[in-house]
């Protein structure tokens, strides 16, 4: 079992919250280098698509943050594109996939 710090598993709560929110089957929250959070569900209208991730790395940049400590992503998969826009800000940024109960799947550092 993959044991989270404080901090990190704060993302997680932050991550099933908009995931039981948004009921769109994602949930992601990111923590800026200042510490503050941000949390998205996935995004689907015609005009727009975005996962839970790249929705909440938006919002932080949007909001003015410069870089990115961890995200945690609940109904996500390696694969998901806002990982990428996640590094493209901070390459070192943390990201952990939790399952809804919030247990840890897995931890990926670059």
């Amino acid at each position: 079992m993959i044991e989270l710090d404080a901090e990190d598993a704060k993302l997680i709560v932050l991550a099933r919250g908009a995931f039981g929110r948004t009921g769109s089957g994602q949930g992601a929250a990111v923590r800026d280098l200042d510490g503050r959070t941000y949390s998205a569900g996935a995004v689907a209208l015609t005009a727009l698509s975005l996962t839970a991730l790249q929705a909440a790395v938006a919002a932080a940049v949007s909001s003015g943050a410069e870089g990115f400590e961890a995200a945690a992503v609940i109904g996500g998969d390696p694969d998901d594109p806002g990982i990428a826009a996640l590094h493209e800000v901070s390459a070192q940024a943390a990201v952990v996939f939790a399952r809804t109960d919030g247990s840890v799947i897995e931890e990926q550092h670059e």
